[in-house]
């Protein structure tokens, strides 16, 4: 075991159960070593949750009080152990630590591993062929490449095209364009998608019955796993139902929305008629200066350079009323607009 991890066991052994959060405080240490610890006890089932009500259903891992399994008990199931699959050891340990859906009695039919990611697709295709009702999927990828989205796009049209519920959770991608291409054509297609700032692994299941998890969850190059354990796939299906309830979908979000004072939308309405800052400030009876002002303000508020920049972010979030176009009726043109 690590250092982290021996010391982690022996906190819980003398200071009795603790959350991750309290047992970080204590040790004087960051949450996150205290987690990867708590996974290496977890793996060898050093720890585990404390059976409490506070603790039914689904939590976290980190939200869970862990207790320490008697160093009889661990050395025993230490020595009996045998030279377990890593990816299959990796994997168990990362579902277990996000779900607290423990995987040490899963046997035989109940498991399955495709060793490449290209076997994997092709067992999801099989897969999706024998859905009736429901297809859920969490993507963890930030950006979705052209050869996993020409994957996915076709499998999910022949989901939908089947009339089977589709919904899809992922990640907002990196360079804050909260509308990505794939969530666009999911949309466009009748697909459900939503996104959250952090999701705990990648995940298809099929049916409620059938779930494929990835062996690795940092490389997927290494294969899947499929499961068809039924309460391991019921808690897979509860986790993802909890995160879709948080999630936020990126088409009805759009741009951020941008508050404008009173004075800011007159001045900006103002500007966009053509109006110069000595117009518009004769306009709204205000100096030039405090014109320049709230226009500087806004714009740094706005994280924007300049007026262009400014005007396309306002007309993109529709955050200033649309000018009047000259010769619609009741429009007047501005008296110095020849000159702007």
């Amino acid at each position: 075991m690590t250092p982290d991890a021996d010391l982690g066991y022996r906190a819980l052994s003398m200071l009795g159960p603790r959350t991750v959060a309290r047992l970080a405080r204590e040790l004087g240490m960051p949450q996150s070593r205290v987690s990867r610890a708590l996974d290496e006890l977890v793996a060898v089932e050093a720890v585990r949750p404390v059976p409490t009500a506070a603790n039914a259903g689904y939590r976290s891992r980190d939200a869970l009080v862990w207790e320490a399994v008697t160093l009889e008990r661990v050395l025993n199931a230490l020595r009996k152990r045998r030279t377990p699959d890593s990816a299959l050891e990796r994997w168990r340990l990362h579902i277990a630590t996000v779900t607290g859906v423990g995987l040490t009695a899963l046997e035989g039919a109940s498991v399955r591993r495709w060793p490449t990611r290209a076997a994997a697709r092709q067992r999801a295709a099989s897969l999706t062929a024998a859905e009736r009702h429901e297809h859920l999927a969490i993507n963890t990828e930030e950006v979705f490449d052209a050869e996993a989205t020409a994957a996915a796009l076709p499998l999910d049209s022949s989901i939908l095209a089947r009339g089977i519920r589709l919904r899809v959770l992922g990640l907002p991608p990196s360079d804050g364009d909260r509308l990505s291409a794939y969530a666009t054509a999911l949309g466009r297609s009748g697909g459900m998608y939503r996104e959250l700032s952090a999701l705990p692994l990648k995940v298809m299941i099929f049916d409620r019955r059938v779930a494929l998890v990835p062996s690795d969850p940092l490389d997927l190059e290494k294969g899947y796993i499929e499961v068809a354990d039924a309460p391991v796939v019921r808690g897979l299906a509860g986790m993802f139902d909890r995160l879709w309830t948080d999630g936020i979908d990126p088409r009805e979000q759009g741009v951020p929305p941008i508050d404008l004072s009173n004075r800011e939308l007159a001045l900006v309405r103002l500007l966009a008629m053509g109006y110069t800052d000595q117009s518009a400030a004769q306009e709204l009876r205000l100096s030039v200066r405090t014109v320049a002002y709230t226009m500087r303000h806004l714009m740094d508020r706005l994280g924007v350079e300049n007026r262009f920049q400014l005007a396309l972010l306002l007309g993109s979030a529709g955050a200033a009323p649309q000018p009047p176009r000259y010769g619609d009726s009741g429009a007047q043109e501005p008296a110095d607009a020849a000159t702007t």
